[in-house]
């Protein structure tokens, strides 16, 4: 469920996990907006949007839902694609610059970790926080990060099923995550979690050979 349950029971995991969440999902959404602007588009920026400042990012409903259900969401950078000089190819590299923070943020964390021999269970939440952020974000389904980058492919090969997605991507998440909630078998787990220990192993080969 929410972070809320650790209030009583673990209260310093709540805090390091609060503080952990909250910087990475702020993180993601700066580099949203920081992407948008090198690309020409300064809307995000217009709004105080190219910064980590939580008050700029977070969404009081998503946060709400991060401390009481465990899923939440902040506030989506704002892109005007008139201002890009390629709008299809810009907005997915606007959009893959959520997901490549989050997991250039658990790289460095686990490369820092391993050169300062460092044994914490604050880098190891923030390290998994990022590495969960970027997996998630990365799924094709509206109104995910994924859906932008991956639904201009799916509909070059399938237009059906790119349609589908973009559609009804919301409610089949909505549906996915109240499955999870109501079960406790959740399915977008099974989904991530192959891929999230895929990227672990990566890392963990890559940061054994740097240091």
């Amino acid at each position: 469920m929410g972070l809320i349950t650790l209030l009583n029971s673990d209260p310093s995991s709540f805090l390091f996990l609060s503080i952990c969440l909250v910087f990475s999902l702020c993180f993601h959404e700066f580099s949203h907006s920081l992407a948008a602007l090198l690309l020409g588009d300064d809307t995000s920026y217009r709004l105080k949007r190219t910064n980590i400042n939580p008050l700029n990012h977070l969404d009081p409903m998503g946060t709400a839902m991060i401390l009481f259900v465990g899923f939440g969401w902040a506030k989506p950078v704002p892109v005007n694609p008139y201002n890009l000089e390629n709008p299809t190819k810009d907005m997915m590299k606007i959009a893959f610059a959520g997901p490549a923070s989050n997991l250039l943020l658990a790289f460095i964390a686990l490369l820092a970790s391993n050169i300062f021999s460092i044994d914490s269970i604050v880098i190891s939440y923030f390290y998994l926080i990022n590495l969960a952020l970027a997996v998630f974000n990365l799924l094709p389904i509206s109104p995910l990060d994924g859906s932008q980058i991956f639904n201009p492919i799916i509909y070059k090969y399938n237009r059906r099923a790119g349609d589908f997605l973009t559609t009804y991507g919301s409610q089949i998440l909505f549906g996915l995550i109240l499955f999870g909630l109501f079960t406790g078998y959740s399915v977008l787990w099974q989904i991530m979690s192959p891929i999230i220990s895929l990227i672990n192993t990566l890392f963990i080969t890559l940061v054994n050979f740097i240091s």
